[in-house]
């Protein structure tokens, strides 16, 4: 079966840390980049991260660049999202995406992810 399956959210207070782990099956895991996307209540999907196949190039939004930090291991067939210094503005469902293509807008071309996982949660506050 084909899918991608997101775990590790939470509630964290302010300044707080989070790891996400997106776990994938039913694919060549290893032949896909893979992109983390956040949705906040009334706003857009938000492209926050995305590594590629090999795990040789990262690339991060600017709200987060400097905060989270992705990586992926292709044996296990996961990549992750190391989430510092968390804030308020950082809730969301967290998605994980991937895609079979080299993407130059990564964050925005949604229709070009084949599977997507099911989200979660993601809440920051005291």
């Amino acid at each position: 079966q084909l899918q991608l399956v997101e775990s590790g959210g939470g509630l964290v207070q302010p300044g707080g840390s989070l790891t996400l782990s997106c776990a994938g099956s039913g694919f060549t895991f290893d032949n896909f980049a893979i992109s983390w996307f956040r949705q906040a209540p009334g706003k857009e999907r938000e492209g926050v991260s995305r590594i590629g196949p090999s795990g040789g190039d990262t690339d991060y939004a600017d709200s987060v660049k400097g905060r989270f930090t992705v990586s992926r291991d292709n044996a296990k067939k996961t990549v992750s999202l190391q989430m510092d210094g968390l804030n308020p503005e950082d809730s969301a469902v967290y998605y994980c995406a991937a895609t079979p293509f080299t993407l130059s807008s990564w964050h925005l071309a949604t229709d070009e992810y084949v599977y997507w996982g099911q989200g979660t949660q993601v809440t920051v506050s005291s």
